[in-house]
Order: C-alpha cells, then sequence, then structure tokens
C-alpha cells in the first residue's frame, strides 16, 4: 500500500510512499493546538507499561509532560487509514536534531508502520545533514526500532537510554 504525506512536518518528506504489505495507507499531518490532549492521552497508554515498571508511572505528570513540551510547530501526527494513530516531534537541538514524542496506538505497534514512519523521518533529516538524538526508557521495546534504524546509545542512566544516530546517506525517495 502506499503512504502519503500532507502536510510537510518536520524532517519529513511530502512525497508518496509504498510501505510493507500489512501496513495501512498513512500520513503525516502537522499537528494543531487542539491535537495535544488526544496525544497526551496517548502518551499515557503507550508509555504506562514501561514507566510502572520503572516505578516512575504517575498519572497526571506522564500527560502534563506532554502538554508542556507540546510543539505544533514540530509535530506531526500520523494518521492511519484516515484516523488518528499516532505521532512524532523532530526539534532542531544544537547542531542536530531531537527526536521526540514518537509514539503510535498499540494496535498499530509491531505492524511496520513505526518503522514506515521513522524512515520518512530520517529521510528527511539525512537530506538536512543533521544527527538525531533521542531518548527511550530501559526495556522499552521501542529501542529495537531504533537500533534498527542506525541509532546507537551514547549514554544512559538508571530510567533512560540516550541515543544517537549521524546523517547517513541521502537516497532517492521511493516511489
Amino acid at each position: 500500500m502506499s503512504s502519503r504525506t500532507t502536510a510537510r512536518p518536520p524532517a519529513a518528506a511530502a512525497s508518496a510512499r509504498t510501505g510493507p504489505p500489512g501496513v495501512p495507507e498513512w500520513e503525516l499531518r502537522a499537528a494543531r493546538a487542539d491535537d495535544v490532549e488526544a496525544v497526551a492521552e496517548l502518551r499515557a497508554v503507550v508509555m504506562r507499561a514501561d514507566l510502572e515498571r520503572l516505578g516512575r508511572y504517575d498519572e497526571h505528570r506522564v500527560r502534563q509532560r506532554l502538554r508542556d513540551s507540546f510543539s505544533t510547530r514540530h509535530t506531526s501526527l500520523v494518521i492511519a487509514d484516515g484516523r488518528f494513530a499516532g505521532c512524532v516531534t523532530v526539534r532542531p537541538a544544537g547542531d542536530g536534531k531531537l527526536l521526540e514524542h514518537f509514539y503510535l496506538a498499540p494496535q498499530h505497534q509491531g505492524r511496520g508502520l513505526g518503522s514506515a514512519v521513522l524512515r520518512t523521518v530520517l529521510e528527511g533529516t539525512d537530506r538536512e545533514g543533521a544527527t538525531v538524538r533521542l531518548t527511550v526508557l530501559r526495556g522499552s521495546a521501542a529501542r529495537r526500532l531504533y537500533e534498527r534504524k542506525g541509532f546507537v546509545v551514547e549514554a544512559q542512566d538508571p530510567v533512560d537510554v540516550f541515543m544517537v544516530r549521524p546523517a547517513g546517506p541521502v537516497t532517492a525517495p521511493r516511489a
């Protein structure tokens, strides 16, 4: 199936994409101010198990941290089959980019959508020649996705793993 990006989100290309079988048709659209509560709720759902495992889950704080840093300028929503399925934020940070708030609804995880979205985002940062950094919770399954996409551990603490990916070679856009 093909995927499309309609808005030109931060670090993401606006060209059509072809995804593997089983990946729904999807697009990235620029976030709006009225999206913040849906994104905050998705963050609470997606992060709950990992935060509880680490003894760090707080029902209010998990949502408030998202609200406090939500940026319509740098955040894109993932729309799959016409419905809100996730989000991703890519902000300028020093000499590169910071990838954060990359969440997919549970029913979309493990099916290739996250890989497709991340590939699109990284194609954009590669065109910019930008190094990308991110933070993932220790023990999170998301770390495997990031490692497959070229991220390596830069540092870690008892809760977080800090990862980095240098800009990759620029490749031709997929048809």
